[in-house]
């Protein structure tokens, strides 16, 4: 965990109430994610035996996957977002992925096991997304209105068509509402790039105090 965040919470005196044992039910979000992450791995390898070596790399990059997914944004420059990602949280940097390999002439088998846990994680990354995706977005019984998609506000685009573990954030800037007033689409600004995008693709993000996203610096 990052020095600065332990001072954080240090200063705010948090304490940890753990959920009683054989009641996953209360961990809601997080047994949630478990259980995508427990899904796709098994759609993936179904009954496949892979060697230990990529296995284990394999659960690397699922790791780095998803903890690098934004928990929210602390930025008060919107044209600078700062989105806050738990490895920022635990190592005090964003990027957790795995170096590039480099194999030489007589490493054939290892380069093959390499290649092999990057199909893998490739995999695992676009069914985790088809699975996770629907679990974030608020749903109502149809008789009940939800809050449309509004400008200002700081969104993630999820995608499983991504490249692997990038999770984009942006503002939206432009809703596209249907004839009902239903807002179905939005135009959402990354940095310099402008995408539209399918409000189901997009999850809003909740803001955090700026000086706990500080432990970056």
């Amino acid at each position: 965990m990052a020095p600065v965040l332990q001072q954080q919470l240090a200063k705010q005196t948090f304490n940890f109430n753990f959920n009683p044992p054989y009641a996953p039910h209360f961990g809601g979000a997080w047994e949630r994610e478990i259980r995508s992450v427990k899904s796709a791995l098994q759609v993936v390898l179904k009954d496949q035996v892979v060697a230990e070596e990529v296995l284990l790399t394999a659960l690397i990059e699922v790791e780095g996957i998803l903890n690098s997914k934004p928990l929210g944004y602390a930025s008060s420059d919107v044209a600078d977002l700062d989105p806050i990602t738990p490895n920022l949280l635990l190592m005090g940097r964003r990027d957790a992925g795995l170096p590039q390999a480099v194999y030489g002439p007589h490493d054939a088998l290892s380069k093959r096991r390499w290649q092999h846990s990057q199909v893998v994680s490739d995999h695992f990354w676009k069914r985790f997304i088809q699975d996770y995706l629907p679990g974030l977005q608020l749903r109502q019984k149809w008789r009940k209105s939800t809050d449309n998609s509004a400008v200002g506000q700081i969104v993630m685009i999820v995608d499983s068509n991504l490249p692997r573990g990038l999770w984009p954030v942006g503002i939206i800037t432009k809703v596209f509402p249907g004839t009902d007033g239903v807002v179905r689409a939005a135009e959402v600004k990354v940095k310099d790039s402008i995408y539209i995008r399918p409000v189901t693709k997009l999850v809003e993000l909740p803001e955090v105090p700026e000086d706990l996203g500080s432990s970056s610096t």
